[in-house]
């Protein structure tokens, strides 16, 4: 368990206060989250107190406070992490091998900072990213284990676990900033590709882990459900009665990591801001931070409506947790997981899978309508394995006639500026649909995938020296882009993913 004189909330007052606004707004650093993962060099209270009368003497002085000064005396500030080295690689498979070192985290020490503290060394995705991330360390594992680095992977899987204890929920990373917001849950994902590593008494605080976060992702719904229709935090009951999930966000404010992009946007919105806000934050749990998926218009971002859709993916990968803690209890416990299951599974057929169009579609659920966005997303539901023959075939078909590019799976196949859209492809969608396509018998159509995208990520390589979080499939020559931020050098699920591959393509 993480513990520590400087609680992580303290730094929740941080994120409220005016000097962390003004310097956000004032755009002191290229990216907001520089700021947001700044350290104190003394205590956050008196230099707040100092802010304000900074503030007050400039205001009787006629003089504005010189911002880049202030925050230079009081606070120290991250660096990226680099991916660079002066060393040169010859293959791809050398430079993962240094990277992990490199994206290696040994157990937190105490900072004045927004870190949530770990007792577990961890790997992180590198670059701008210099925290642990939930979705991405199944990815990164996958690499970790064919590496021989077990043990790392088993740090992470029981990280996760102490930091659901303390949060109450998985975060989208171990910052404060993201503590009421997750990512895709695959604890038991993580949990099925280690269990027969871990110890008995690992196992047994990873299963209690499982139950606590379906409690976070269903929040009661069975017992405490409202009228059909009715959307209750993360769920969604439907005009059948079953409940399915979504993406949620309680806090209604501007992102602290992306502060003034999120009022800058929001300035174009003529309705309610705080519900645009939970709109964006609803899309960051969702790790497809951006993406037509989520916008009732493709080409704006003001027009974000996450928490109103119900997503192919989360439902799946919650058909997992439920079978996994099926798999893991007994009697009338095993019943009700058993039974949640099966209802999930039968209305994710009900709602998601489109069978004229032969695939899973998002839903939207005011309207009580499929979306028309075809993304990699239709893949998850044969990576957990909960598609039928015929619903495998028409995914299969949708991903080699539509999503397939040059290098790799396309995100979906809307050309949009938002990263998480065609003509970028990233490691976790080419992982999910080659294990989808495998797990059906489509070995053929899971070589060709496999094949695009290592041979993107070696000719990038070849040219760059580094891996990177994602890549244009569509033009595998140009660097990707989109987003709010520029490409990140790395990177853990990419050095995963390709490990894996590589794996498999030996066999």
């Amino acid at each position: 368990m993480s513990s520590s004189s400087h609680n992580w909330r303290d730094s929740l007052s941080f994120f409220a206060s005016d000097l962390f606004k003004h310097v956000q707004m004032a755009q002191l650093f290229p990216d907001s989250k520089t700021f947001a993962d700044a350290i104190v060099k003394t205590d956050l209270n008196t230099v707040l107190a100092a802010y304000e009368q900074a503030c007050l003497d400039a205001e009787k002085s006629g003089e504005a406070v010189d911002l880049a000064t202030f925050v230079n005396t009081h606070f120290d500030i991250p660096e990226m992490i680099s991916a660079t080295s002066q060393t040169k690689f010859e293959n791809v498979a050398d430079y993962i091998e240094h990277m992990w070192q490199v994206l290696t985290r040994t157990p937190d020490t105490e900072q004045k900072d927004s870190l949530i503290a770990l007792t577990r060394p961890y790997i992180v995705p590198g670059g701008r990213f210099r925290e642990i991330y939930y979705w991405d360390t199944y990815f990164t594992a996958l690499g970790l284990i064919d590496a021989g680095r077990t043990d790392m992977a088993i740090n992470m899987l029981v990280n996760f676990v102490d930091i659901l204890n303390e949060v109450g929920c998985i975060p989208n990373g171990n910052r404060a900033y993201y503590y009421s917001r997750s990512q895709p849950p695959i604890l038991a994902l993580f949990y099925n590709l280690l269990k027969d590593a871990l110890s008995d008494q690992q196992k047994e605080y990873v299963i209690w882990g499982l139950k606590k976060e379906y409690q976070f992702w269903m929040n009661e719904a069975g017992e405490n459900a409202l009228q059909k229709g009715v959307a209750q935090l993360r769920t969604v009951t439907m005009p059948c009665g079953a409940t399915l999930n979504r993406y949620f966000d309680t806090e209604p404010t501007p992102r602290p990591e992306s502060y003034r992009e999120d009022i800058e946007t929001a300035e174009h919105i003529g309705a309610d801001k705080s519900q645009f806000y939970q709109h964006v934050r609803a899309a960051c749990e969702s790790g497809w931070d951006f993406s037509s998926r989520w916008l009732a218009n493709p080409n704006s971002l003001a027009s974000i409506r996450t928490t109103e859709i119900i997503p192919v993916d989360l439902n799946a990968l919650l058909v997992t947790l439920e079978q996994t803690l099926a798999s893991v209890t007994k009697g009338a416990e095993q019943a009700r997981y058993s039974a949640a299951s099966t209802a999930r599974i039968n209305a994710i057929n009900t709602y998601l899978f489109n069978a004229e169009k032969a695939g899973y579609f998002d839903y939207h659920f005011p309207t009580q309508t499929q979306t028309d966005v075809v993304s990699a997303a239709m893949c998850v539901p044969l990576f957990v394995g909960i598609a039928n023959e015929q619903q495998a075939e028409g995914v299969r078909a949708a991903v080699m006639n539509t999503l397939l590019k040059e290098g790799g799976v396309v995100t979906t196949s809307n050309a949009t500026s938002q990263q998480w859209d065609a003509p970028n492809g990233w490691a976790p969608l080419q992982l999910f649909a080659v294990e989808g396509l495998r797990n059906y018998g489509f070995e053929m159509q899971a070589q060709t995938i496999m094949l695009r995208f290592c041979k993107t990520i070696e000719r990038h390589f070849a040219s760059s020296g580094v891996l990177l979080e994602k890549y244009n499939v569509c033009e595998p020559e140009i660097k990707a882009g989109g987003g709010e931020y520029d490409v990140q050098l790395g990177f853990g699920w990419t050095n995963g993913v390709y490990t894996r591959f590589q794996t498999y393509l030996n066999q």
